[in-house]
């Protein structure tokens, strides 16, 4: 049961200002004495007295309620929406960790600037409006691949999870799967019913890691039907990396060589339909998760029956049978003279 206009329940402080409103004052006549009368007791009309006026209070109470318009929701209402797929795969190696996507902000890595992004890009924020009807799924990857979260609505979790991404620290996990993680993508997708499937791949290096080919996993997304957008990461080049120094044990930057397989990240999103990005800052990483969020929207279809069972029509009946009962009785049994 809910109540369309509840601020209508306001008018109820109005049922006991017309209740005392409606008591009549008693005719008063002068007689010489009133012990007959004192003896005679009070009459049932006169117990009752007050009768006429309750009933109009009621009835102002009844029209407050019916004004209110209670209902209640048809158990047949449904919500048919028709989304997209997304597992957004994210390095997480050591590369990871140089300080160029922010140019006034050294202190700041790649994939802290990562997370920002992808978070307004699930949530929605300065360019991206949120994906509230997509099952959007998380793989990170730097020596291995790692499901992390499946393909879920629950996006307030999925953002929590983003947040907790970590560079890796052990040099045994270290590395660049790319291959791993894209094939483990795309078997998420697959047991996936959405018409529409697509992998959001970024990383900021080169396959040196993991048992299966990049090639391998674009073909397997292929077959699957899933489309691939890769995103590169940072500088192609000299980056400045976090480094102590041997002789102070300060922590310094130094720049160090890195290199992203554009001509290799290229391949596997024509291969499957998608498109190949550079993001050199934190803004052009925006646009571009932006641009994604334009390209795969889906036209949301919804079938609703918001119809509702409403129920203010007993309470007009039993208020316009009070008004009568009301003025009936003022006009019959309770009419008082003058």
């Amino acid at each position: 049961m809910e109540l369309r206009d509840p601020w209508f329940l306001t008018l109820l402080l109005l049922a006991p200002i017309v209740v005392g409103l409606a008591r009549r004052v008693p005719s008063a006549l002068r007689f010489s004495s009133l012990a007959v009368v004192d003896r005679a007791g009070p009459t049932w009309r006169v117990r009752l007295s007050s009768l006429p006026a309750l009933l109009s209070g009621l009835a102002v109470a009844c029209l407050a309620v019916a004004l209110a318009r209670p209902r209640t929701p048809d158990a047949q209402s449904k919500v048919i929406r028709e989304g997209i797929a997304i597992m957004s795969v994210i390095d997480c190696s050591g590369s990871m960790n140089a300080r160029d996507l922010v140019k006034d902000d050294l202190g700041i890595d790649r994939l802290t600037v990562v997370k920002e992004v992808l978070q307004e890009f699930i949530l929605g924020g300065k360019v991206a409006r949120g994906r509230p009807d997509d099952l959007i799924g998380l793989i990170s990857f730097a020596g291995y691949a790692d499901s992390l979260c499946p393909l879920t609505l629950d996006h307030g979790n999925l953002a929590t999870m983003v947040q907790d991404l970590e560079i890796v620290h052990e040099e045994g996990e270290d590395g660049t799967a790319i291959g791993d993680g894209l094939a483990l993508a795309v078997e998420r997708l697959r047991e996936s019913k959405a018409k529409s499937k697509v992998v959001v791949l970024l990383t900021d290096g080169v396959q040196n890691a993991g048992a299966i080919d990049p090639e391998q996993a674009a073909e397997l997304a292929v077959a699957q039907q899933v489309k691939i957008y890769c995103i590169g990461a940072g500088t192609n080049g000299l980056a400045p990396f976090p480094a102590q120094d041997p002789f102070t044990g300060r922590m310094t930057l130094r720049r160090i060589q890195v290199e992203i397989d554009e001509e290799g990240l290229k391949q596997i999103a024509d291969k499957t339909g998608g498109r190949f990005f550079r993001a050199i800052d934190k803004d052009a990483m925006r646009e571009i998760y932006a641009q994604i969020d334009r390209l795969e929207r889906t036209e949301v279809s919804e079938l609703r029956y918001l119809q509702y069972n409403e129920h203010y029509v007993p309470w007009v009946i039993a208020a316009l049978i009070l008004m009568a009962a009301w003025s009936l009785s003022l006009g019959t049994v309770f009419r008082t003279l003058p």
